[in-house]
């Protein structure tokens, strides 16, 4: 699959682009409110991945719209969505595709074609993504750091903007499996879904009871997100807050001299490298998204916890006293100093 040639941000347009994102934003969450409603942050984190081209996990139980407001996200910026549901039967090659044996019929000859599987679209829903075993999961490993698949020792690339969505049931329901920590770690967000507010909840009933048909409306295109997703790229992040990302994540290692005694009280292992540079890229579409071409201490706050929860391993003392990674996250802002000049 050949990719689509995307337009060049230089010096002399940047600011053009960035003024038609941020008008983007308002037409765009328009639309996701449509089919989505409350949720607000969770929209919000979402389109931060999609700016920054990478992927998320959603976690929540049953029945809390994760597959609505990924769909609805894909459709409202215009790009090619597809949806894995996720099984213990599931296989490998359900996902990446396989090679087959096709006879031509004039020459009877018999020759190999591979035919793709759902995993060459743009936005790929990978739906209950822990209740399929180990081996189909690491599936997507390729695909989401590689931007390829191999079948058969032949690699297919995908298109970009490729992005995996993926949503998760807790650990604790019936009939899940675990995802592995490398896995994890190639997730950007691990953005958790909650209850809706009692006016939320009585604003969902009344609209999908009344038999009213609504369409989103696409706002952009794919050769857009990709020239937006160049544009997060050269958002300049001041040394204050870059040194501020890296020390917030170095305080997640019990074994650095800079971590807390909470954090060697009650975690195992902290969180790679690859947690600073998710911290910075956040925080610059985040400030994008609010209209903004420089990124504050704020925007690294505000995104910590679903960048983090996910990569801090807690021990079994943190487990005896109802310490989640949140909480560990949370004390973390609170306790690592936060240089002035990164104030907005």
């Amino acid at each position: 699959m050949s990719l689509t040639s995307t337009p060049q941000i230089t010096e002399s347009n940047v600011r053009e682009h960035l003024a038609r994102l941020h008008e983007y934003r308002t037409s765009i969450t328009k639309q996701i409110r449509k089919m989505v409603i409350g949720q607000d942050e969770a929209v919000h984190q979402v389109l931060v991945v999609l700016l920054v081209g990478g992927h998320t996990l959603i976690t929540g139980l049953p029945g809390l719209a994760k597959t609505l407001l990924v769909k609805s996200v894909a459709s409202a910026l215009g790009l090619m969505f597809k949806r894995i549901q996720f099984t213990p039967d599931l296989m490998p090659a359900d996902i990446t595709g396989t090679d087959i044996i096709e006879e031509d019929m004039a020459t009877g000859h018999r020759v190999w074609k591979f035919v793709p599987g759902p995993i060459f679209t743009q936005v790929l829903l990978a739906d209950e993504i822990n209740r399929t075993p180990p081996k189909t999961q690491s599936a997507l490993l390729e695909a989401m750091q590689e931007y390829s698949v191999t079948v058969l020792g032949k690699t297919y690339n995908l298109d970009k903007p490729f992005l995996v969505l993926a949503t998760q049931n807790p650990i604790e329901l019936e009939g899940t499996y675990s995802l592995p920590e490398a896995q994890l770690d190639r997730f950007m967000f691990n953005i958790v879904i909650g209850y809706l507010s009692e006016q939320e909840e009585v604003d969902v009933v009344n609209a999908t009871t009344s038999g009213l048909s609504v369409e989103i409306e696409p706002m952009t295109n794919a050769e857009e997100v990709r020239l937006f997703q160049q544009l997060i790229r050269k958002v300049p992040v001041a040394d204050s807050v870059a040194r501020y990302a890296v020390q917030l994540s170095r305080a997640t290692r019990p074994t650095d001299p800079s971590s807390p005694d909470f954090v060697k009280k009650y975690v195992n292992y902290g969180v790679s490298v690859r947690a600073a540079q998710y911290l910075a890229l956040a925080g610059k579409a985040s400030a994008v998204l609010d209209g903004r071409f420089n990124v504050s201490v704020e925007d690294v706050q505000r995104l910590a916890a679903p960048i983090l929860r996910h990569r801090i391993l807690t021990n079994f003392h943190a487990e005896s006293e109802g310490i989640t990674t949140d909480e560990i996250v949370k004390r973390l802002i609170a306790s690592v100093p936060v240089p002035k000049s990164g104030l907005s």
